[in-house]
């Protein structure tokens, strides 16, 4: 199964390519990458309930789409308006990718969603209306001190992937993530390889780095040696036969789970 609404349409998740959004991954010496045409993947998907669907299980993973560019949060549910998310501020090309949260807890009044926000593992209460919710099987498990990361489908590992991970001084934080946004690089045997994902989450130790936020992102590397050692600025390297596998063959929507373990 790949992905399943559960509330209204889903449309396309787009990869863009203006790269220094994962401003974390990479020495302040690497140039800025400069935007290429989007890429995207269709989501052909039945619109079905929720609580009636037979097949969601411990394994699913509901996320929100915004309907809009910006989406109000609140702490409680239905309580008064804390924060702002706009896509502007946490999205490379607002225009061109959806705005995306994971979900945490769904009630009636109100839906508890992960934001992509500091400090990481901030939560907030959004309103139902102004969602459209859909599911997905997939999940990202990254394993730090393995040096690996796994795609799985419904609790069933598909592919186990080898990675490098941040530097002792520069470590890939621990906790529970989501992929906000998909880019594609104009040069695929650059410095980021082919594709490279934005997560939600920023590094716990840099406030910025090389012109932006220090977003935290899943790519691949021109120097595939450093592939199973600790030696990025927080994002997760993968070799590029391995992230573009991860993109085209898996197509995980964006919005899908990121667990990573220390």
């Amino acid at each position: 199964m790949r992905h399943r609404t559960l509330r209204g349409a889903v449309g396309a998740f787009v990869a863009l390519a203006a790269l220094v959004v994962l401003s974390g991954c990479t020495s302040a010496a690497d140039p800025t990458v400069s935007p290429s045409a989007p890429v995207t993947t269709p989501s052909d998907v039945p619109t079905i309930s929720a609580s009636a669907d037979p097949n969601v299980s411990q394994y699913t993973s509901t996320i929100a789409h915004v309907k809009g560019d910006s989406i109000d949060v609140s702490a409680t549910p239905g309580g008064p308006t804390t924060m702002t998310v706009k896509a502007e501020d946490v999205l490379t090309v607002p225009d061109q990718t959806p705005l995306v949260l994971l979900v945490k807890t769904v009630q009636a009044d109100g839906i508890e969603v992960y934001l992509p926000v500091r400090p990481n593992g901030t939560t907030g209460w959004v309103n139902p209306a102004d969602v459209d919710l859909y599911a997905t099987d997939y999940q990202l498990d990254v394993y730090n001190a393995d040096h690996t990361m796994t795609v799985s489908e419904a609790g069933i590992v598909l592919a186990t992937y080898p990675i490098a991970t941040g530097a002792d001084n520069l470590p890939t934080p621990g906790g529970t993530y989501f992929l906000r946004e998909l880019l594609a690089p104009p040069n695929p045997n650059g410095i980021y390889g082919p594709y490279a994902f934005g997560l939600s989450g920023y590094s716990p130790v840099l406030d910025n780095f090389n012109g932006g936020d220090a977003v935290i992102g899943i790519h691949g590397t021109d120097d595939p040696s450093s592939i199973g050692k600790d030696v990025s600025h927080g994002c997760i390297r993968m070799n590029n036969a391995d992230i573009t596998e991860l993109v085209e063959k898996w197509q995980l929507p964006l919005g899908t789970p990121v667990y990573i373990h220390e």
